[in-house]
């Protein structure tokens, strides 16, 4: 996670207080128990998730950052091992994604995630809730509260 704004904090977690190490959503859904609650089909979430890394281990054979991540997500999770060792592959673009926020409730968001040209491992993830929906409604109360929080002096 390079960057996130208010609202995509709230939702997930404040990744920028976090040490860098931990700045990553697979580590996230797979080691943090808020996001066992957060994540409404955590199953299809993780497994997706083991797939895209399968897929950029495909395109960075050697790179060592990847295998630290993917053994310490071996170590600590049984479900991530098995879907490792699966050799699914799939590249995230667009879809709907369900969560279980504990301040809003149930949201079902679609997202959109785009590479640039020059940098075709970095995606700019954009999230979006149906206009009147109770997820849009949800979103705006979570940045309410956001903003609230933020003006408070203290991180969401």
């Amino acid at each position: 996670m390079l960057a996130a704004n208010p609202l995509a904090k709230a939702l997930y977690t404040d990744f920028d207080a976090l040490p860098h190490r931990d700045r990553n959503l697979a580590r996230f859904l797979f080691l943090d128990p808020a996001a066992h609650g957060l994540i409404a089909d955590r199953q299809t979430a993780a497994r997706g998730t083991v797939a895209a890394l399968r897929l950029y281990a495909g395109r960075h054979p050697h790179d060592s950052r990847l295998t630290e991540l993917v053994g310490e997500l071996s170590v600590h999770d049984e479900d991530f091992r098995r879907w490792w060792a699966d050799h699914d592959v799939v590249a995230y673009t667009h879809g709907t994604k369900r969560y279980r926020h504990p301040l809003v409730g149930e949201l079902a968001l679609e997202y959109e995630s785009l590479t640039l040209p020059d940098g075709p491992d970095q995606a700019l993830c954009l999230y979006t809730a149906e206009p009147g929906s109770p997820s849009a409604q949800a979103l705006r109360l979570l940045g309410s509260w956001s903003a609230t929080d933020l003006s408070a002096g203290r991180t969401p």
